[in-house]
């Protein structure tokens, strides 16, 4: 008990922007790199209010075309593209994710050789595909939504050296994470998730109304008003609501994780509410977990965290 109670205040230091030290986007965007290395960013790319070069983070095409640069630049990816209304990830934060899980066994001198799980790949595959280019881990996504799993699947085709590494399963019961994805005397090192944190889709549309206002002021211009406002990362049905929102999500995601606690070293989730740490942490203890890591993010004003647990 006295392990838990210093991992939980072992809390990452943040650095420069937030980001984690070997994030690759600590310095901000080198626009000037992304237009040449994926020349169909030029389009979209501007002097802000401060004179800046930037893009209109409110434009759906512009945020995806921005992530097609930064992977096509910075991780070797080429042919990345989403389908028009599916979860626009911002990069620099999801490779902070992957960089804190990598940080978990390099403490542990454990093998390079990573095995990883992501629950909910989405149709944008960001978890693996920045796992598999940055440290060679060998890669599972697994979604319900077949849609996006085919997107994938056309993501992986275009890069032949993912062939190998990154592989899709489909889940084909919604009140499962790990059952009929994990297959009998398979073992991971670790499974990531990014839940859905709406618990309805109004919900989830007033929460892109405020980002769009919130971006509307930082360039000093008045509130959208549009009666039906675009998801700006994207993200429908299931990648950004479920019933119960992130809070229940999270609940069955550490429930079953115990009956897996075998077959797979580390679980982990990106928990978006800061609310929901401390009911999430407490049935972690509960139900018996050795070691439980809070480790914070920051990206730009945004903070969010991830939870890490073992039973191991």
């Amino acid at each position: 008990m006295n392990t838990l109670h210093r991992s939980e205040k072992n809390r990452a230091k943040p650095v420069r922007k937030g980001l984690h030290p070997k994030n690759l986007h600590n310095q901000g965007y080198d626009f000037p790199a992304l237009v040449k290395s994926h020349p169909a960013l030029a389009p979209h790319v501007k002097p802000n209010a401060h004179g800046e070069l930037s893009i209109d983070f409110a434009d759906p095409l512009a945020v995806k075309t921005l992530n097609a640069a930064l992977l096509n630049r910075y991780y070797n990816i080429v042919g990345w593209d989403i389908p028009e209304g599916a979860l626009c990830p911002p990069i620099p934060g999801r490779a902070d994710y992957i960089h804190y899980i990598a940080d978990l066994f390099e403490l542990e001198h454990e093998q390079p050789r990573i095995k990883l799980l992501d629950i909910g790949t989405g149709a944008n595959g960001i978890y693996p595909l920045l796992a598999c280019q940055i440290y060679g881990w060998e890669c599972v996504g697994s979604d319900i939504n077949t849609q996006s799993l085919e997107n994938v699947a056309t993501i992986i085709a275009n890069n032949p050296t993912l062939k190998d590494r990154f592989t899709l399963r489909t889940q084909h019961d919604k009140n499962h994470m790990f059952e009929g994805i994990i297959q009998p005397g398979e073992f991971f090192d670790v499974s990531v998730c990014n839940p859905p944190f709406h618990a309805s889709l109004d919900e989830a549309l007033k929460g892109s109304q405020l980002k769009l206002n919130n971006l509307a002021r930082s360039r000093g211009k008045q509130k959208a008003t549009t009666q039906s406002p675009t998801l700006n990362f994207g993200g429908l049905g299931a990648e950004l609501w479920c019933k119960g929102g992130e809070q229940l999500f999270l609940k069955k995601l550490i429930k079953e994780s115990q009956v897996y606690s075998t077959q797979c070293r580390w679980f982990s989730s990106l928990v978006s509410k800061s609310d929901n740490v401390k009911p999430a942490m407490k049935l972690m203890r509960k139900l018996g977990a050795v070691d439980i890591r809070e480790i914070d993010m920051k990206q730009g004003n945004k903070m969010t965290r991830v939870l890490a647990w073992t039973f191991n």
